[in-house]
């Protein structure tokens, strides 16, 4: 079960492991990169992130609640807010 409503994205877990994770809906594409912080970039198009212009980057703590945050904003991103 995905943690977004918007995205399919896995739970905290699967980041805590040690995992980035990176995914689209229509034009809209993201990556989370796990590493001291969790930071997510996003941007349109079809490219990779090595080839796409980044749009938007943010990061956050590398917890549930800093996860939570990261989902949320990630959500905001997508629709524009």
């Amino acid at each position: 079960m995905s943690v977004s409503e918007i995205f399919e994205i896995p739970k905290f877990y699967y980041f805590e492991s040690g995992n980035d994770f990176s995914g689209s809906k229509d034009d809209f594409a993201y990556k989370i990169i796990n590493g001291e912080k969790l930071k997510c970039m996003t941007w349109h198009g079809r490219l990779c992130s090595m080839k796409a212009e980044i749009e938007h980057e943010a990061e956050f703590e590398n917890s549930q609640e800093g996860f939570d945050e990261l989902i949320k904003w990630l959500e905001a991103q997508y629709k524009g807010e």
